[in-house]
């Protein structure tokens, strides 16, 4: 016996339309060698002196993954772990020059992804679309809920 939906499936469609969403941002910037996570740590690393637990904050990350990130742009030599100016026993992640120029190369790939998404909605609807993600995304959706069984984030 099936129930009957009396709502939108908005799991379903956040969730399906933010997962395609990444298979479209991952393949734009693999064609400049970049993962969305290396993205994310290049740019936030230039806003201002950050440690890998801060970048990993930002990005959502684990430690491990933050770890394995950033040995990436090291052996790309995107950027380096440097001792921070402000801590001395703190280490942070420092963008090297090209590091640098490919963070603006991947911002512009990145934007463009947005744009041309939101260029299917076109309009008062992709306003209205965004208005409504940030006020979920600041209210009733800003911060995650403890639970005895977690909820597994969706794989990447």
């Amino acid at each position: 016996m099936a129930t009957s939906r009396t709502e939108p499936d908005l799991s379903f469609l956040l969730d399906r339309t933010s997962h395609v969403l990444r298979t479209r941002m991952a393949a734009a910037l693999a064609r400049i060698g970049l993962t969305a996570r290396m993205h994310c740590v290049l740019v936030h690393a230039l806003e201002e002196e950050r440690t890998q637990i801060q970048l990993a904050e930002i990005g959502d990350m684990d430690k491990t993954t933050m770890v394995v990130t950033v040995d990436e742009l090291e052996k790309a030599g995107l950027a380096e772990r440097r001792p921070s100016t402000r801590d001395r026993r703190a280490r942070i992640v420092a963008v090297t020059e090209k590091g640098a120029q490919v963070a603006q190369e991947s911002q512009r790939i990145v934007d463009g992804v947005h744009r041309e998404v939101l260029a299917s909605i076109a309009g008062p609807d992709g306003e209205a679309l965004l208005r409504a993600l940030k006020r979920l995304a600041e209210g009733e959706l800003a911060a995650p809920v403890e639970s005895a069984r977690s909820a597994r984030r969706a794989r990447q």
